[in-house]
């Protein structure tokens, strides 16, 4: 089943070893595990619900608990601590788009907040029900998941947005074919969240970010139904899927999405090369990037998260074995890795990656095969249950990412992680911080800063540590020229910081969009605009 309050399946972990937890102690100091609430108390904490009845709604606490919180760190303290707050007045889970229409046609006849759903992955805020007098109404769509229609000769796939991505890449490949879209909330996000948020995949580099991968689908607003036509090409004025595109839910509900899908890849491979320091790192993944090779991944790590994942490996005696080679071929202390993807046909993947490795070479690269690669593949979806782990052992994980041009990558890099470690001594703790670069483009470079430390061990304490962590680390994006979001969104933690990026001209836009199609601004309040 899955966990109510924290990552996944309840069945999965991906426990710390001893010597994780050692270099957990030596960098930030030992962790003091905290106790979780229980699930039955924290559902005796949901009030009644203040919706009016009506056919499709559930009202029950542990349904409308579990629709209540997505996978911030504000709301695993919500959770785990039991402090739940507002929490939906209900839930639905339409099956189709009439469904849909009827819930939105009863939310605007009673004045009712609605936050669309899919998996409740996100990691920004965006399923917080809005405090107040109005009641909520959560809109689950994960029963809309079927693929409704597949175009092959145009290669275009059609499925209800609340698929999930295994369920997704299932029926597709079952016809020889993939969507490619492989975030790491796969498992548990949906095609819906992809696109309601502008979500970015781990191979994006071959198949794209979801906006070049959607190509049309149906909204049903609350001014009535928008539909997206499918064209591979038009210059009929604004793309309307563009305004779709990041909306988070503030238009209405995406019931289905069209997208372009590829057949599958008769050769997949993924290979970790390591250089010396940053700098001949960063010259090397940019200079690639910019060859604009046929690769489907590059994933850069700095010094510090190179160290923590090697330490984190296990297999003491091998990655020894490997540290002593790195340093005879000049990889030490301030080594980075790089993973590098290709996929598609043999022939020319193969070909991509001896070019990429022949641009590492100059730099100091050092190949080391597949091995490491592999490992990395398998253990894609399970890293992100090291949340699980740490938390049970007193540690909190948090991220941030950004992106930005090429001259700015290493400046963006260390402010944040600087802003973080500042932020937590007024605590008297450290954080340990590190940093990799997801997503590369020939123009510049996402870059994703990962945050380690110590939980205080009660609600108010641990959620005032991550307020001030979050601020300072939001303001050196800012500050430094980086967009507040590559590939989380915006919803209600990011939302103070989005009008340094839009001004007051493109806030004002924005909002105009928003009332236009929803004069009662009843669609998911509070998230993108303050």
């Amino acid at each position: 089943m899955r966990r109510w309050n924290g990552w996944g399946d309840d069945t999965i972990e991906f426990a710390l070893s001893a010597e994780a937890l050692a270099f957990l102690a030596q960098r930030i100091g030992a962790g003091t595990p905290v106790a979780d609430a229980d699930l039955a108390q924290v559902c005796a904490q949901i009030g009644g619900s203040r919706l009016p009845p009506q056919r499709l709604i559930d009202t029950s606490p542990e349904v409308r608990l579990r629709n209540a919180c997505g996978q911030s760190l504000p709301d695993w303290l919500r959770l785990r601590y039991g402090v739940i707050g507002t929490a939906p007045d209900g839930v639905a889970y339409p099956e189709s788009a009439q469904e849909v229409r009827e819930l939105l046609d009863h939310a605007q006849q009673y004045g009712v907040a609605v936050i669309p759903q899919g998996g409740g992955t996100s990691v920004a805020g965006h399923l917080t029900a809005p405090a107040g007098t109005r009641p909520v109404l959560a809109v689950n769509l994960t029963r809309m998941r079927q693929l409704r229609y597949l175009d092959t000769e145009s290669q275009l796939a059609t499925f209800g947005a609340g698929v999930f991505g295994p369920d997704l890449e299932a029926q597709l490949r079952a016809r020889g074919y993939t969507l490619g879209h492989f975030p790491q909330s796969f498992e548990y996000s949906t095609l819906g969240g992809w696109i309601a948020t502008r979500s970015s995949g781990q191979q994006s580099l071959r198949y794209g970010r979801i906006e070049q991968m959607f190509r049309g689908g149906t909204v049903e607003t609350p001014s009535g139904t928008l539909q997206l036509p499918t064209f591979p090409a038009s210059a009929a004025g604004t793309d309307l899927r563009e305004v779709v595109l990041g909306s988070e839910g503030r238009l209405g509900i995406l019931t289905e999405a069209t997208v372009r899908v590829a057949p599958l890849p008769e050769y997949e491979a993924f290979h970790a090369v390591f250089f010396p320091d940053w700098k001949a790192a960063e010259t090397a993944v940019r200079q690639i990037a910019q060859a604009c090779l046929p690769l489907s991944m590059l994933r850069l790590s700095n010094p510090l998260e190179t160290l923590t994942m090697l330490a984190l490996a296990g297999h003491r005696r091998l990655i020894a074995l490997l540290e002593k080679y790195l340093a005879l071929r000049g990889c030490r202390e301030q080594k980075c890795m790089l993973l590098i993807g290709v996929s598609g046909r043999r022939a020319p993947a193969r070909a991509a990656l001896r070019e990429a490795l022949l641009l590492a070479m100059p730099h100091g690269g050092v190949h080391v095969g597949r091995q490491m690669g592999d490992k990395w593949k398998q253990n894609r979806y399970r890293n992100v249950y090291l949340r699980n782990a740490a938390w049970s052992h007193g540690y909190a994980i948090d991220t941030v990412e950004t992106a930005v041009d090429w001259p700015r990558v290493e400046i963006m890099m260390r402010a944040v992680e600087r802003a973080a470690a500042v932020a937590l001594e007024q605590y008297g703790e450290r954080v340990h911080a590190y940093t990799h670069l997801s997503h590369l483009y020939a123009q510049g470079a996402s870059v994703y800063t990962t945050f380690v430390y110590r939980l205080a061990g009660n609600y108010e304490a641990d959620l005032a540590r991550w307020k001030s962590l979050k601020k300072a680390a939001s303001m050196a994006i800012v500050e430094n020229g980086g967009t507040i979001s590559h590939q989380h969104g915006v919803g209600s933690d990011h939302a103070p910081y989005l009008a340094a990026e839009k001004g007051a001209l493109g806030m004002s836009t924005m909002r105009a969009l928003f009332e236009h199609l929803d004069p009662q601004q009843i669609m998911n309040p509070g998230k993108l605009l303050p």
